[in-house]
């Protein structure tokens, strides 16, 4: 069986999918049944669990952002419901 979609660290709460992945797929993580709501790009990410408003999204075992707005499970997670909090100017030296 393909692995299609993996969970990084016990405390994330999204998935990431390994290929595209179609509404209505379901997807087993952590003994958990998820119901892809919309379809997920390979690359992408899917949250497992409800996430409110400012929360942080948990991938890596560390925030990597918080929620715009309330993101339900199997909701594709993106630049339009999640923003990084890294500030908007970066500099690299």
């Amino acid at each position: 069986m393909v692995q299609k979609y993996i969970k990084i660290h016990s405390n994330d709460l999204v998935a990431v999918a390994l290929c595209p992945l179609e509404k209505g797929t379901v997807c087993n993580v952590d003994g958990q049944e998820i119901t892809l709501i919309e379809d997920i790009a390979q690359g992408h990410k899917f949250a497992l669990k409800d996430i409110k408003k400012d929360q942080p999204i948990i991938k890596y075992g560390y925030p990597i952002g918080h929620a715009l707005k309330e993101i339900e499970p199997g909701t594709h997670v993106h630049t339009h419901n999640i923003k990084t909090n890294l500030n908007d100017c970066l500099s690299y030296e």
